[in-house]
């Protein structure tokens, strides 16, 4: 069955990326209601982070939230299959002169790409990848043929390094000391070991600190990235800042919150990308009645 699927999808990525666009759409409108288990917990994400927004208009977020996604998924195929020449074209950089200076130095420091889950991160992954030769993590998939083929989409161009979560960080930092930008997505609920609590709109969060601790066992700067889908298929913008001052501290409650207030600002700008059905609350204090 799965080679079927793959077959279909490679098929897709011949379509212009608007036409890929709409049936992402279309897909998307139907997941909403195929998918209720997403669907509830995107809904109590919404209303836990926007309480004050109209019932609504977090309605037509959440729908719009699926819309997004869907057209996420579809992308791939463009991601994985379509030439480097159309992948350029599709996806903008700006700030790549950022990434350039920290890593530009013999010697010089170890970097984290910081990327918050936004849909668009694996676009964003892969375009990097086009300039130069990263670092990463990845969950090993279940079925043999999906793992060989994230693998395969994710490597596709330059010397990529993919380290399972099970080889641990050590293999990473060894990478990133060997000039390799780790990219790097921090800000999922992977329960409470090793995780601090502190607010993502003001609701407390399960957070891992992994990025104050491994930019301070690395010694390594700090540059956002985010990756904003455009409308209807026009693309992607990838966004490079600069690094961070003063990162990371003494405190790791403490830029572990400023991490999450960075991924708030974002979220704003572009509230549909964010990864909603997550269930980025799963976590509570102790005594504290489950959200899901």
């Amino acid at each position: 069955m799965i080679h079927v699927l793959v077959a279909l999808l490679w098929l897709l990525h011949f379509l212009p990326s608007r036409a890929i666009a709409a049936v992402g759409d279309a897909m998307g409108a139907a997941a909403f209601w195929l998918i209720p288990e997403r669907r509830r917990v995107t809904r109590i994400n919404l209303a836990k982070c926007f309480p004050r927004m109209n019932a609504g208009d977090r309605e037509k977020l959440a729908r719009a939230h699926f819309r997004i996604f869907c057209r996420s998924l579809l992308d791939h195929t463009i991601l994985w299959w379509a030439p480097r020449a159309r992948i350029e074209r599709l996806i903008r950089i700006e700030g790549l002169e950022h990434l350039r200076a920290a890593t530009g130095k013999p010697g010089g420091a170890p970097v984290i790409l910081f990327v918050p889950h936004f849909l668009g991160m694996d676009a964003g992954g892969t375009r990097i990848s086009c300039e130069i030769n990263v670092v990463s993590m990845y969950a090993k998939q279940k079925n043999a043929k999906a793992d060989e083929l994230l693998m395969r989409g994710r490597t596709r161009f330059g010397d990529q390094l993919l380290v399972s979560r099970q080889q641990g960080i050590r293999a990473t930092i060894a990478a990133m000391r060997a000039g390799r930008p780790f990219y790097y997505l921090p800000d999922q609920d992977f329960g409470p070991r090793d995780a601090v609590f502190v607010p993502f709109f003001g609701v407390t969060a399960a957070t891992v600190p992994g990025l104050s601790r491994i930019a301070r066992i690395a010694g390594a700067k700090v540059l956002p990235c985010v990756t904003q889908m455009l409308p209807k298929g026009a693309g992607y913008v990838l966004r490079i800042e600069p690094p961070w001052d003063n990162f990371p501290t003494q405190d790791v409650v403490a830029d572990t919150r400023r991490m999450n207030e960075y991924i708030e600002r974002r979220v704003l700008e572009m509230p549909e990308q964010y990864l909603w059905m997550h269930k980025r609350f799963k976590t509570r204090p102790e005594g504290e009645a489950r959200f899901y």
